[in-house]
């Protein structure tokens, strides 16, 4: 007789379908707020080729809310291990141009963040992340299970999958499901959202390795990253993946598996790679296609996109994960509005209308990147050991200084400057500050509305941007006692009828008010300005509503 088992099921608020770094950050933001989540990934969580290198410093205070940054600042990188970006003919060979950027034990700190960017490559900062949200039964995250398809109904979404290693069958019955699942993301086909790519595909290899002594080896000339300029295929960045002995080599491949040049052995790239002899390990290989592609809309229904599911960009210049993480840090206080009844009709729309301009801007700036590398001139005489190789390098310096490699590697811009124009955010009448997109550097001096909310030193340790985050956040700077009572009575109410969550912090320090510019401010659960105001406002039911997406 066969016995036939029941199908598991499972039960949750919110369905998330990956397990990087993105959904991962989103599960912290949702146990953040208190929201029942379960993920399935499909992988067994091991890291085989790490991708992901940096953390950036806008993903470092979302972690910091999350209560993790510490962790991660302490996974393992070397405190004294160089920063910087140098250019070379060969890697101990000779040396173009340096971007000196020092060791995370001697830089100095940021006055516009309480967390510059770490290095955390994937092989740490996965596992990490991991243990913290917790690995079934003990946790919700549910590893080597498959999602097969889904279906959505105007309550929730049903979802089924498979158990790889049991081969048993589970259903999903979630509010919302997110699909964090890559850039090949199934599930954002089945909900029948293009992603167009931008830009030409194109393949490289990455070839990880092991050079026990190389650091020892370099002595002062070590760096971070040392970018080749070997052409056609060494023009690309080899990397410290663990700042001891892993390290990982990008080469250029022209075609797709199978071609000559990807066949190319291994061993002999990174030998050309390093201008002198040091013992060698080949410990992996992967061939990888970049493609420039933003989904044509992240939402549909009751399925949402984030990370490359929603949009993959060059990795040059480091915005992929960081742009994915943001789109969590988003998403993650509009769910929790829905599920908790408090959002407006309009709250989860705005996910698409902030995040998806975002990523476009995201993408074409690391494009530019990208092809200021490929379409760089390297001719054959900067390897020469002579008078005519001297001058070749010397005129190569000039033009990388000339051609702002510098934002490359260093672009608080992009990390911090994007500013949403959505329905959410009421504007405060000043164009410079009403205006979409990077602005002028106003992120840095002025609380601008759509902006992210400045950081300050309130004390030894405390952020302003450990204010923000369960819910709204009124901070008021001016000197009247109460501001006065009955505006500031009135705005609580507008808002507790509403079942909104808002806390107040009067501020008297003159610095941190001239920070935020105007004398009230409030900043929304994701740590951007939702409005800003000389006096409050005079309907603050109106305020309310449109904050909250109800307008």
């Amino acid at each position: 007789m066969t016995h036939q088992t029941t199908p598991t099921m499972l039960d949750t608020d919110v369905l998330i379908v990956g397990a990087g770094p993105v959904g991962m950050a989103l599960a912290l933001d949702l146990r953040y707020r208190g929201i029942r989540f379960s993920i399935l990934d499909a992988s067994d969580g091991t890291v085989v080729h790490p991708k992901v290198g940096t953390v950036g410093p806008r993903s470092m205070e979302l972690f910091r809310r999350w209560g993790v940054a510490g962790r991660i600042r302490d996974a393992g990188w070397p405190g004294d291990h160089p920063l910087d970006i140098a250019w070379v003919t060969a890697v101990g060979g000779h040396e173009i141009h340096r971007l000196p950027f020092g060791t995370t034990d001697t830089r100095p700190p940021l006055p516009y963040t309480p967390e510059p960017e770490q290095v955390c490559p994937q092989h740490w900062l996965s596992p990490l992340l991991a243990r913290e949200v917790g690995v079934h039964p003990e946790g919700p995250l549910r590893r080597e299970c498959r999602v097969d398809g889904f279906r959505q109904d105007p309550d929730g979404v049903t979802a089924w999958a498979t158990d790889l290693r049991t081969r048993e069958r589970m259903t999903v019955r979630a509010r919302y499901l997110v699909a964090c699942d890559g850039a090949s993301s199934s599930l954002r086909k089945a909900a029948g959202i293009p992603a167009p790519s931008r830009h030409a595909t194109r393949v490289f290899r990455n070839i990880l390795f092991r050079a026990p002594q190389l650091r020892r080896q370099l002595g002062a000339r070590g760096a971070l990253v040392h970018f080749l300029t070997q052409p056609p295929a060494l023009r690309f960045p080899l990397r410290s993946m663990d700042g001891r002995e892993l390290y990982r080599l990008t080469v250029a491949a022209s075609g797709h598996a199978g071609n000559r040049d990807l066949d190319e052995d291994a061993l002999a790239m990174v030998r050309a790679a390093i201008a002198f002899d040091t013992p060698l390990q080949i410990v992996s290989e992967n061939v990888w296609y970049l493609t420039h592609r933003v989904a044509r809309r992240f939402r549909s229904g009751r399925v949402l996109l984030a990370g490359d599911a929603a949009h993959t960009l060059s990795p040059s210049g480091g915005f992929g994960m960081n742009t994915g993480i943001c789109d969590a840090a988003d998403l993650g206080w509009k769910l929790a509005a829905d599920l908790a009844g408090w959002a407006g009709p309009g709250l989860l729309d705005s996910y698409d209308t902030e995040r998806r301009p975002v990523a476009e801007r995201s993408l074409e700036e690391a494009n530019v990147n990208l092809m200021r590398t490929m379409a760089r001139e390297l001719p054959k005489e900067i390897l020469l050991n002579s008078e005519d190789g001297a001058r070749a390098r010397a005129e190569l310096a000039k033009e990388l200084e000339r051609g702002g490699v510098r934002g490359e590697f260093e672009a608080p811009d992009v990390h911090f400057g994007f500013r949403y124009a959505s329905d959410l955010v009421v504007g405060d009448g000043d164009s410079d500050s009403d205006s979409d997109g990077d602005g002028d550097g106003d992120w840095r001096t002025d609380a601008v509305p759509g902006g992210r909310a400045p950081h300050a030193w309130l004390d030894e340790g405390t952020s302003t941007l450990d204010l923000f985050g369960q819910g709204f956040r009124l901070l008021s700077f001016t000197d009247e006692p109460a501001a006065p009572p009955t505006a500031l009575a009135a705005l609580t109410t507008a808002f507790a009828d509403r079942r909104v969550p808002l806390g107040t912090t009067r501020c008297h320090d003159a610095s941190v008010a001239a920070l935020y510019g105007k004398p009230h401010v409030l900043v929304r659960p994701d740590g951007h300005v939702a409005w800003r105001g000389t006096q409050l406002p005079a309907d603050p039911g109106r305020l309310a509503d449109t904050v909250r997406g109800a307008r």
